[in-house]
């Protein structure tokens, strides 16, 4: 499942996880952009709704058995400090997160392969005052992803990797997502316990 699959990233991974073999779920929240993303299935939710994610994930466990991969490309980016600006970023970087790992936590942990990703930041090892409130919810964003990595080494099955990026596309610096794309269908070619709380540079 990938978790806002209608943009640049989200059309990279389902097409490169597609030409792997996987049988891609996209979920976004515009229908209509999800059409032209390489998928079995497409949904719309407000991940941000902790109700809608819950019935998102009943739904696909009786449409298509559970999910054995979720792949967290929700986000953006916002300058500044100011709190509309924070509240946008904790609904969509993380609110969205939290959401979507807990209603599908148990299908990864019980999977033979499950496998939780998320793409966060150079930020959060390089602060700024003037990009402080971005930093701050990639951060946290990153200490969930860490949690879950410690829910999963209990069984020993699943992971939880960061991807850390300085930008995505192909403008100087930044992550092709083509390369995202490469590094998110990897997960499944290495075992859980060597992935689980890895935390993996993308940076050109």
């Amino acid at each position: 499942m990938i978790a806002g699959a209608s943009g640049a990233s989200g059309q990279a991974v389902a097409a490169r996880l597609t030409d792997a073999g996987a049988r891609v779920i996209a979920v976004g929240s515009n229908l209509g952009r999800l059409a032209a993303v390489p998928a079995i299935a497409r949904y719309e939710c407000d991940l941000a709704d902790p109700a809608a994610v819950n019935s998102l994930a009943a739904t696909i466990r009786a449409e298509h058995g559970g999910v054995d991969g979720l792949v967290h490309l929700v986000g953006g980016w916002r300058a500044g400090r100011g709190d509309e600006d924070w509240a946008w970023l904790l609904e969509h970087v993380v609110e969205t997160l939290r959401n979507t790992s807990r209603s599908f936590f148990d299908d990864l942990a019980a999977s033979a392969a499950g496998r939780l990703a998320i793409v966060s930041s150079v930020s959060v090892d390089q602060p700024t005052w003037g990009g402080a409130n971005y930093s701050a919810a990639k951060s946290a964003a990153e200490s969930w992803a860490r949690s879950a990595a410690s829910g999963f080494a209990k069984r020993g099955t699943a992971a939880s990797v960061v991807f850390v990026v300085r930008s995505l596309g192909d403008e100087a610096g930044g992550t092709p997502h083509a390369v995202l794309a490469e590094a998110v269908a990897g997960l499944w070619d290495a075992p859980a316990a060597e992935l689980n709380g890895a935390r993996i540079s993308l940076v050109p």
